[in-house]
């Protein structure tokens, strides 16, 4: 496959994407209030996991479990953005993409809830 000339590549690439992360990170903490609230109950819930007598793989299963929320808001807010680019204007597509983000984000929630049930009260 031909790449052109001015793609970065290697270690460059990487850092160049590492930098687009942490700007998106840092958009989606100032403006989004649903990512914020997400991310400080992650803040609180994640060192507390240390402090449950459980496995290492139910650890785990508790952090990627908030992560995976966090992931799926930055995906409905990504969606959001594209659709609100195309245009402010009442569309049935966009209303569409946009409540089906939003659904994602509540199964999200809907798997985390039901692992950190499973697993403290198992």
């Amino acid at each position: 496959m031909f790449e052109p000339s001015n793609k970065k590549q290697g270690l460059t690439r990487i850092l160049s994407a590492f930098i687009n992360t942490c700007k998106g990170l840092s958009w989606m903490t100032k403006n989004e209030a649903a990512f914020k609230q997400e991310l400080m109950l992650s803040v609180i819930l994640i060192p507390l996991t240390f402090t449950f007598n459980i496995s290492p793989l139910e650890q785990a299963a508790l952090i990627i479990s908030l992560l995976f929320v966090l992931f799926t808001e930055t995906l409905n807010t990504s969606i959001e953005a594209v659709v609100d680019r195309i245009g402010y204007e009442y569309h049935e597509l966009s209303g569409l993409a946009k409540d089906l983000a939003s659904a994602a984000v509540f199964i999200s929630m809907a798997i985390a809830f039901i692992i950190w049930c499973v697993v403290l009260w198992a």
